[in-house]
C-alpha cells in the first residue's frame, strides 16, 4: 500500500503550521527566508496540501472524500471536514491513543483498537455513539498506557472518554468550529470546482 513519505518537518514549515503536532516542526527556521507572492491556484493548492497532511491521505482517498461532500446537503468544505474527521485513525489520535496521526493508523491495522468490540480499516467512518477503545491484550503497552492518560493538549466536545476503561464514545458529529485545524476549506472547494 503507497503511504506519504516525505519530510514531516519540511511540510510544516512550508505550510507555516504544525501539522503533525510535533513539538520541534517548526522549530528550525531559516534566517532571511525570502516569500515568494503566490498565485490564486498556489494558495488553493497549498490549502489542499495541508488538508492531506493533516489527515495523512493519499491523492485519491482525498478526491473521494470531496466527491461525497459534494452529495451531502449543506457546505461541502464543511462536511468533507467532518467526514475526514470521522476516519477512524483520526479519532483514535483525537482520543490520544496515539502520538501523531501515523502512529494512530498503526495501531488500527495491528488491530490494537475496537470499535464496538470489532476490528476495523483505519479509513472506516465512525458513527455518532461508536465506543473506540483498545484491546484487552495491548493495556498493559506501556506507551499506550502514557498516551492515553496523559492530558492532552486539546479536549474536543464531541470525544467522551473514559480514562479507566481505555475507551472513548464518540457522541456527535463535530461542528467546523470545534475542529482542531487551521485551513481555509473553500479554498479547496473553489480548486476542485474549476
Amino acid at each position: 500500500m503507497a503511504t506519504r513519505r516525505e519530510a514531516r518537518f519540511k511540510l510544516c514549515r512550508r505550510f507555516g503550521v504544525n501539522v503533525f503536532g510535533h513539538a520541534k516542526a517548526l522549530n528550525r527556521v531559516k534566517k532571511d527566508q525570502r516569500q515568494k507572492k503566490m498565485s490564486e491556484y498556489g494558495t488553493q493548492l497549498l490549502e489542499k496540501q495541508k488538508v492531506k497532511a493533516y489527515y495523512n491521505l493519499l491523492e485519491r482517498q482525498f478526491v473521494r472524500y470531496y466527491d461525497k461532500a459534494k452529495k451531502m446537503q449543506g457546505v461541502t468544505g464543511e462536511n468533507m471536514l467532518i467526514l475526514l474527521e470521522q476516519r477512524l485513525d483520526n479519532l483514535v489520535y483525537r482520543i490520544g491513543f496515539g502520538n501523531s496521526i501515523r502512529q494512530a493508523r498503526q495501531m488500527v491495522n495491528h488491530g490494537h483498537i475496537l470499535v464496538n468490540g470489532r476490528l476495523h480499516i483505519p479509513s472506516y467512518s465512525c458513527k455518532p455513539g461508536d465506543v473506540i477503545e483498545l484491546r484487552e491484550a495491548s493495556r498493559d503497552n506501556e506507551m499506550f498506557k502514557t498516551n492515553f492518560q496523559e492530558l492532552r493538549s486539546f479536549e474536543l466536545p464531541y470525544i467522551e472518554k473514559d480514562l479507566e476503561g481505555f475507551k472513548a464514545t464518540f457522541t456527535r458529529l463535530p461542528q467546523r468550529e470545534e475542529l482542531p485545524i487551521e485551513v481555509n476549506e473553500t479554498l479547496i472547494v473553489e480548486l476542485y470546482s474549476k
